[in-house]
């Protein structure tokens, strides 16, 4: 059986590969502090579904390239439009989306 990782796309710019940044919580092993560590996978996407921002789950699978050892196993969650941000805060603070068109 394969492992699974869930993550988030860092970067979908090179064509059927992903970067997938894995974070998850570690206890040190003698000061027993809790640290976020984060890890960057480089997954096959073979269709270029998934974009920048999108939650996926990644499996592992036969060496593709040097680096790609995993596969998109399916997107959990699609990324936010920015442009459709930018519209709910202009609903809701009409006077500082005024000041950022001022800005830009």
């Amino acid at each position: 059986m394969a492992r699974t990782l869930t993550g988030v796309v860092t970067s979908a710019k090179a064509d059927k590969t992903i970067t997938v940044t894995v974070t998850s919580r570690e206890t040190h092993p003698i000061y027993k502090k809790q640290y976020t560590v984060s890890r960057k996978y480089a997954a096959h996407d073979e269709n270029n579904q998934a974009g920048a921002g999108d939650t996926v789950v990644i499996s592992e699978s036969r060496p593709i390239s040097k680096t790609k050892t995993w596969v998109l196993d399916k997107i959990v969650e699609k990324a936010r439009d920015a442009v459709e941000l930018r519209d709910e805060v202009a609903e809701i603070f009409p006077a500082e989306a005024e000041e950022a068109n001022e800005e830009e």
